[in-house]
């Protein structure tokens, strides 16, 4: 029976160092140095890594290896988007790369399908199978690197920006995102700037409780409702954590962090005719007003068999205008790549087993319950 190898890209540099001293006997600075050659220079052959000796290398060639998803399908947008099918196993998550001017930013998946059932995202809609590794995560980014290529020969821009909003609410995963997280942020990894490195929660109080002051990067909530009432028709979530809740641990988390600069971005995606009128504006308004926060209006982008629609330019206008009456920072998110279901709210990847959200429900694994 063979030994299945160790995939290094699971491991964080402590990981890492520790997996080497304890399990290899060798010293901790050669994982710095494998480190180095699979995220700077995106190597998976350990007989490149001209600075390892030969007998550490066979070592590694016996015991482990570098292996990230690979791309079963690309779709390049007329925008310039570009949305990967990713195989992670026997599935596929996607994993969208979005240029614009002089940055570029990659959305990565956290999950195979999502647990959460929100009403109006096309991923909620395809069921749940399970948390992604972190390998899965850093790897999609190892990947697309991989794909973007260099900039000179390639011409498009090398990946600036890392958002987790791609399927799966990323801090049902905590154990894999942290790590990920670390990974993205350390100067052997992928170097970027905590500020380049952003995390989109539905409401996990208990997730965004363990992130303070643990990890240090932006945060963006999905909240798409101004009351309890409205939120929970379209995220049961809310019945498990509420708004206030949600809202007050978020100013805990923004209070112990530097990544944010003070306030929260605030992701709203605009229903016709749901959540979209003047008087939404204005409950939304006050009920921001203790939370600094910048707000991201984000026009609903239709999918097959969508009960909604989005809405007109001038209810989105209106909506925009009445926040902005009481001061608050708004921008309305330009969609890019729905000619290839790229945009927010349509990734679906391929879950297998649709079945599988409710037998995790009712198993009482990794998603949120409803309390009584």
């Amino acid at each position: 029976m063979t030994t299945a190898k160790i995939n290094l890209l699971d491991f964080d540099r402590k990981g890492l160092r520790a997996f080497f001293s304890e399990e290899l006997g060798e010293k901790a600075f050669r994982a710095d140095q494998i480190m180095k050659w699979m995220y700077h220079f995106g190597c998976d052959d350990f007989d490149q890594m001209n600075n390892i000796n030969k007998k550490l290398r066979e070592k590694l060639k016996h015991k482990c290896e570098i292996r990230a998803p690979y791309v079963s399908e690309a779709q390049h947008s007329v925008d310039g988007t570009i949305k990967w099918a990713m195989k992670v196993g026997d599935q596929d998550v996607e994993t969208v790369y979005i240029p614009d001017g002089d940055r570029a930013t990659l959305c990565v998946s956290s999950q195979v399908g999502c647990a959460l059932e929100c009403k109006f995202c096309s991923t909620a809609q395809q069921g749940f199978n399970r948390n992604l590794k972190v390998s899965e995560i850093v790897g999609q980014i190892w990947r697309a690197a991989r794909e973007i290529g260099l900039e000179k020969e390639t011409g498009r821009r090398p990946i600036t920006n890392i958002v987790m909003m791609g399927m799966g609410e990323p801090l049902l995963n905590m154990k894999n995102l942290i790590p990920s997280l670390e990974i993205m942020l350390d100067d052997l990894g992928f170097g970027l700037s905590k500020r380049r490195v952003t995390v989109s929660t539905s409401g996990v109080v208990s997730g965004l409780e363990q992130m303070i002051g643990k990890i240090d990067v932006a945060l963006a909530i999905s909240l798409h409702a101004p009351t309890d009432e409205l939120r929970s028709e379209i995220m049961p979530i809310n019945d498990r954590w509420n708004i206030d809740a949600f809202l007050s641990c978020v100013r805990e988390y923004i209070a112990s962090s530097n990544a944010n600069r003070g306030r929260v971005t605030v992701e709203y995606v605009l229903l016709d005719h749901v959540n979209d009128d003047m008087n939404h504006a204005r409950q939304l308004a006050e009920l921001l007003k203790d939370t600094p926060a910048k707000i991201n209006l984000i026009p609903f982008n239709p999918y097959p068999g969508s009960p909604y629609k989005k809405p007109s330019n001038s209810r989105i206008d209106r909506f925009m205008k009445t926040l902005m009456e009481y001061d608050f920072t708004v921008t309305v998110r330009k969609t890019r790549g729905d000619d290839i279901d790229a945009a927010c709210g349509q990734l679906v990847g391929d879950v297998i087993d649709r079945t599988k959200r409710t037998q995790v429900k009712q198993q009482g694994e990794a998603i949120p319950v409803k309390t009584v």
